[in-house]
């Protein structure tokens, strides 16, 4: 039951550290999550290290650590590149046309 609450909390804490994130990023609603449930693992971890809970347990420092963290992690990836959507405007059906280079003679 632990585990499905740092998932959840986790989901919390990658949408609000997307939303607190300035301009648009550019991954993905299943990259937000993870890097969520990274963040929300790190601040767990960060407040059971100061002794304010277990790393379970769900207390204000470590989900402000956690919002922080996984703000750090979204802008890093976004900025690596990593787990990027591909546009979907930018895709036409049919696929591209291909000119010719080369004049007939």
């Amino acid at each position: 039951m632990q585990v499905l609450g740092l998932i959840v909390i986790g989901i919390v804490i990658g949408l609000i550290a997307r939303l607190v994130l300035p301009g648009r990023q550019r991954i993905g609603a299943w990259f937000t999550v993870l890097l969520g449930i990274a963040g929300a693992l790190i601040g767990g971890l960060v407040a059971s290290a100061l002794g304010t809970g277990d790393i379970f347990e769900l207390n204000i420092l470590g989900t402000i650590v956690g919002i922080v963290a996984a703000a750090g992690l979204i802008g890093t990836a976004d900025r690596a590149g990593i787990g990027r959507q591909r546009r979907r405007d930018a895709i036409k059906p049919g696929g591209p046309r291909r000119r010719d280079t080369l004049k007939p003679s």
